[in-house]
């Protein structure tokens, strides 16, 4: 399911990051992004508890409802829009999450080298 025109990093339409919880900068369940996005949340991201806790110990709480935002708090396999850079700093940390690489806007390429999302990719088993 496509929201706008963005692109995903192999040049192809954006898919759905989240709706459940509802995830992007936009809140419209897609990695877009805006000049008024000034925290690029590019990468689609399945949360886990690891980086959960490095994200907290770095400033940004994502794991605590914030009702008035209607923000539910984040869990182990959520799926969600994250800033390119923290999820950098996560990379670097040894502690990035997997990534949905067809949900990921291309402008991360910008801050985040191919490589490293390709290392971080998420894969379903085969059967």
């Amino acid at each position: 399911m496509t929201k706008h025109n963005s692109k995903n990093v192999f040049g192809e339409k954006l898919i759905t990051c989240s709706e459940d919880p509802l995830t992007g900068f936009f809140r419209n369940g897609c990695c877009d992004t805006g000049p008024e996005d000034r925290g690029r949340h590019l990468v689609c991201a399945i949360m886990t508890a690891e980086f959960l806790i490095f994200s907290k110990s770095r400033g940004n709480d994502l794991s605590t409802p914030i009702p008035q935002y209607n923000f539910p708090g984040l869990v182990d396999g959520d799926r969600w829009c994250l800033c390119a850079l923290r999820w950098k700093e996560a990379y670097d940390a040894g502690v990035a999450p997997e990534v949905i690489l067809e949900a990921t806007n291309e402008s991360v390429l910008k801050y985040v080298p191919m490589e490293a999302l390709l290392e971080h990719a998420f894969k379903t088993e085969e059967i």
